[in-house]
């Protein structure tokens, strides 16, 4: 008889977690730093009553929030250096970028 032994997964680590809101067609914070070659979970919530699409051509994302409702964006691994990003529906407003160092 042959039994074969698989060892258990271990358990995924947490992925940092950082926030950002939206208020008054804003971002904040505007900037956001997060380390760098680490996969970090984005929680982005929309303070506002209309909804706002986080969108990033350099991060390669995009997602609408609706208002008042939140979003989980993963974003990473990343080399150091900055990543903008903006809200589609108000780009004049809505801007910030990502520092990654």
């Amino acid at each position: 008889m042959v039994v074969t032994l698989v060892p258990a997964l271990p358990a995924q680590a947490a992925h940092p977690e950082f926030q950002l809101e939206i208020r008054d067609h804003l971002f904040y914070p505007s900037v956001l730093k997060v380390p760098a070659n680490t996969k970090v979970r984005l929680i982005v919530i929309n303070r506002d009553t209309t909804p706002e699409e986080f969108e990033s051509y350099e991060l390669n994302r995009e997602k609408v929030i609706m208002g008042g409702q939140k979003a989980v964006i993963f974003i990473g691994p990343l080399a150091p250096g900055e990543y903008p990003f903006f809200g589609e529906f108000n780009p004049k407003t809505a801007q910030g970028k990502v520092i990654v160092e």
